[in-house]
């Protein structure tokens, strides 16, 4: 399905005549997407047809914009009371027995803060999801708060939200605005979005740009004077909000919302980290909230109870909440509590392994657990290929990945002089090139996309830590870690992190699988007896290297080592390598 493949229909209203478009079946509860300036309902095609497969969806152009015809004459033809007409006009054509669910982006979210706070649409809107646009109302009150009472903090507000909104004042300039736009800033406009905000093109924007923006600057004259000199007092919200705010956005500052909570009674926030274009940038994340915000609303709706916000109870919820993450060897262990961790923070979550009757467990535990979406896969990591299909089936269907975890790896023990050239091949393929290829393949997808991200690679205290019966293990690890010190200076000026998690003696099942180089087949299984009541006796749980590994994210972490002893081996490999050396010399009870 596609936005081409949309029913359209012509709606009459106020000397005006709006295009609007549905998708879906009509008979499902409707979401409304309004758009913003100087954009046409197109802005929303990656997120509509996601919404389709749950929704009715309906999206129009706004008065002067793509489709729809202007008013004459333009001057007083765009107030906020004519747009709330307009929007009425709609819901009344395409659901006139049930409340909708209403999406805005930046002037359509400008616009739907009156739909939800004017009291003529009661009743009419089941829940509201708002990015990337204030409402005026209580942009006029956070202003006039910030005059009345000046601290040095509010007065840098003031000045920093000011600079950001340099723009509103040059469309408060006659003539000129219409001049650019239907000359060179309009020809030049999508180049300006793909290099600043790496908005991809596709049918957006659409021919009718130079005349939707010329039409579109009447919005900004026609309200914004009025409403930030005299907001209304009685601007409350009367259906339930979700806030949705980027936080690289250039336009709008964060504190903008400070104080939000006094006129909205049932607000969701949510921090993006993304620039201001959200619809065309990151769908795949906005559907995915948009989905469960109307989901939650609609079961209250039929209970009678208040709507759950968001079921994510995790600290971290507010900055992984619908972001996408894929886990390597999820299947058990490290990586199996890593997606659980990522899940109760209410992310999406593409579990890997080779195990895939073991990835697939994962998924649905992670679905239980608070995931909205979860997906297991079954990829050898070392299959350099099998990981180029992967990326390319994980960004075709659940979109771009935000957080990946490079954290699968097996065990091998014994002598250098013992250790075979397989083995020490089977040991990199799997601890070092899987890192690789993880990186490389998932790393260059979030580096097209503009957006940042993050790459976190399991290394280990054995990175930093010599040992005389674990040189092939060690070597590995100690490769990931410089590979992904290399990888955090290359990719900071793409505004993605790399973190490397350096564990010790975790109890999980890696010790099980083990090889030991040398010995036969009965010594092994010894050996690997011996090492798993260690590490269970050690009992130091793979969730709290989970939590590391969320905690490294959201602090940009470079080098985590996570258990004392492993906090330890990284303190002397910088103050007393000798040491190390020596118990490296030291031969380990059998």
């Amino acid at each position: 399905m596609n936005l081409s493949q949309a029913r359209e229909r012509r709606v009459v209203t106020g000397g005006v005549e709006l295009c609007v478009a549905e998708l879906g079946d009509a008979g499902r509860p409707t979401v409304v997407l309004v758009h913003g300036y100087p954009d046409s309902k197109e802005v929303w095609s990656d997120v509509a047809v996601r919404l389709a497969e749950h929704w009715h969806v309906v999206l129009y152009d706004v008065r002067g914009h793509g489709g729809s015809t202007a008013p004459k004459p333009l001057r007083g033809g765009f107030t906020l009371e004519k747009l709330t007409d307009d929007f009425l006009a709609v819901i009344d054509t395409v659901s006139p027995d049930r409340p909708v669910h209403v999406v805005g982006h930046d002037w359509g979210s400008v616009q739907a803060w009156e739909f939800v706070t004017v009291g003529r649409t009661e009743g009419r809107i089941a829940s509201f999801t708002s990015m990337s646009g204030p409402s005026l109302d209580h942009f006029g009150h956070w202003i006039k708060r910030r005059m009345t009472r000046p601290t040095p903090r509010r007065v840098g507000q003031l000045l920093g939200q000011g600079a950001k909104s340099w723009y509103v004042y040059m469309l408060h300039t006659p003539v000129l605005p219409e001049l650019a736009w239907r000359g060179p800033l309009g020809k030049r406009w999508p180049r300006i979005l793909e290099r600043m905000e790496k908005v991809p093109a596709g049918d957006y924007p659409t021919a009718s740009l130079p005349s939707d923006a010329a039409h579109g600057a009447w919005l900004y004259r026609d309200n914004v004077r009025a409403r930030l000199s005299r907001p209304r007092a009685d601007a409350y919200a009367h259906a339930p909000v979700q806030l949705i705010t980027p936080t690289g956005d250039s336009f709008l500052s964060e504190r903008l919302y400070d104080g939000l909570e006094d006129w909205v009674p049932r607000l969701v926030r949510r921090s993006l980290p993304a620039k201001h274009w959200v619809p065309r940038t990151r769908p795949d994340q906005l559907a995915s909230w948009v989905d469960e915000f109307i989901t939650a609303n609609e079961s209250a709706g039929r209970e009678g109870a208040p709507a759950q916000p968001t079921p994510a109870q995790s600290p971290y919820a507010q900055r992984f909440g619908g972001q996408l993450v894929l886990v390597t060897g999820a299947a058990s262990g490290i990586g199996r509590a890593t997606a659980f961790a990522f899940a109760e923070a209410g992310a999406r979550v593409v579990a890997v392994d080779r195990d895939a009757e073991g990835a697939a467990r994962t998924a649905e535990m992670a679905r239980l657990i608070g995931a909205p979406a979860a997906w297991g896969e079954a990829v050898d990591v070392s299959d350099e290929d099998a990981m180029e299909k992967l990326a390319a089936r994980v960004a075709s269907e659940y979109g771009i990945v935000d957080v990946l975890v490079n954290n699968a790896g097996i065990g091998l023990s014994g002598s250098f002089l013992e250790t075979t050239s397989e083995e020490w091949k089977k040991v990199l393929d799997v601890n070092l090139w899987g890192v690789i290829h993880g990186c490389r393949i998932f790393g260059k997808q979030m580096a097209d996309r503009g957006q940042g991200g993050h790459i976190v690679n399991t290394a280990s205290a054995a990175a930093f830590q010599p040992s005389r019966v674990l040189p092939a293990y060690s070597t590995s690890k100690a490769a990931v870690l410089m590979l992904s010190e290399c990888l955090r200076a290359e990719l900071a000026e793409k505004s993605i992190g790399v973190s490397a998690i350096c564990p010790g003696i975790v109890n999980t099942n890696i010790t099980a699988t083990t090889r030991f180089a040398g010995a036969d087949a009965a010594e092994e299984e010894r050996l690997q007896k011996r090492t798993s009541r260690l590490y269970g006796r050690r009992n130091y749980p793979p969730t709290r290297v989970a939590d590391a590994i969320l905690r490294a994210v959201v602090r940009n972490q470079a080098v985590v080592p996570v258990t004392p002893e492993a906090r330890g081996a990284r303190l002397l490999s910088r103050l007393s390598p000798g040491t190390l050396r020596s118990v490296a010399r030291l031969k380990p009870p059998l």
